[in-house]
């Protein structure tokens, strides 16, 4: 071979997967900040269509008027962190808009048939942990998938309440109920207090406690988990008991809201599923949380609450809360997809 024969130049590739990381590091920040960003657009928008909107007696009514799915939206976190965030094959619990019309339907009929509010309160939360428990033997000891299971019991559940309130609405009125009801001298409801107060027990359970990272390694590493030698079933059973929970007391917060049971507890159901899966996207790494399942109840509110100070029509409100959940089922899917 001739020694003057010029060579090729080499040709350098640059690497595919630090390429492809650096694209789901920054898909993934995109989706965690531009949630944020999207919830201060949504405030300073509303804040200049509706002067009203950022009042503190404004602010403090969103908080009371989203205490209820909150508290319900809480819950089923406290299912998707122990079953897993895939609603098809992980946690999910669908029965919780009627766990809380039972349990609120329940707390009515005894203050009629004359019982005081610690009975009506006992017997409320017995209801939403026996619904959660009929769903932990319909996952954990029947195998069934959480979403069919769930949504046979929502609706046993619904019918209950039909035969109980035979379809009205059971009017109710307690020393309690009228005391969660009222509003402090600035005007903010007491409800509000009530959802920031549970907001802060529960997260310091869930997040802040041996138990709760046991709920999130039985969720997200269940392998792992079982071979720790951590009681899976029992976990997992004890989320959707807690959840039913959550549920017993959204049915006691419901019936001082609206002074009686309610026969549309139904509607609150995709609310509360909406607020429960955008949670995981105010967190870091966009699993479910009970502090960013706050920050969506709130976010989720105030969109609520500017569409009526605008008077813009509430079927709007339902077609922004399933393009919510398209967007956010379908975004991190794709990135733990890319992340596996």
């Amino acid at each position: 071979m001739s020694a003057d024969v010029e060579l090729a130049p080499s040709i350098s590739f640059e690497p595919v997967e630090p390429r492809r990381r650096q694209a789901d590091s920054v898909a993934a920040a995109a989706l965690r900040y531009g949630s944020l960003i999207a919830f201060a657009v949504i405030l300073v928008v509303f804040s200049l269509a509706a002067p009203y909107f950022l009042s503190v007696g404004n602010i403090g009514n969103v908080l009371g008027q989203s205490a209820i799915s909150g508290v319900l939206a809480i819950g089923l976190t406290i299912v998707l962190i122990a079953g897993g965030s895939n609603v098809v094959k992980g946690g999910i619990d669908l029965s919780l808009a009627a766990n809380m019309g039972l349990s609120a339907a329940v707390y009515a009929s005894l203050t009629q048939l004359g019982y005081g509010d610690v009975v009506a309160v006992a017997a409320s939360l017995f209801t939403g942990a026996l619904i959660g428990t009929v769903n932990a033997l319909a996952v954990v000891a029947a195998g069934i998938v959480p979403l069919l299971a769930t949504l046979a019991v929502m609706n046993v559940v619904a019918g209950l309440e039909l035969v109980l309130t035979q379809n009205t609405v059971l009017p109710a009125s307690t020393p309690l109920l009228s005391m969660l009801a009222a509003s402090d001298p600035f005007g903010i409801p007491v409800l509000a207090y009530h959802l920031l107060g549970f907001t802060v027990i529960a997260a310091a359970v869930v997040q802040y406690t041996p138990l709760g990272l046991r709920l999130y390694a039985v969720g997200e590493f269940p392998e792992a988990a079982r071979a720790a030698g951590l009681p899976l079933r029992r976990l997992l059973a004890g989320a959707f008991i807690a959840s039913g929970v959550c549920g017993g007391i959204a049915g006691i917060l419901s019936v001082s809201y609206l002074s009686g049971s309610t026969t549309g507890s139904g509607e609150m159901l995709l609310p509360v599923v909406v607020t429960a899966l955008l949670g995981s996207v105010f967190s870091r790494r966009l699993v479910p949380t009970v502090t960013g399942t706050l920050l969506s109840t709130l976010l989720v509110g105030f969109l609520v609450n500017g569409f009526q100070l605008l008077n813009i029509s509430s079927t709007m409100v339902s077609g922004v809360q399933g393009v919510l959940i398209l967007i956010v089922v379908s975004a991190t899917t794709l990135l733990r997809k890319q992340e596996s």
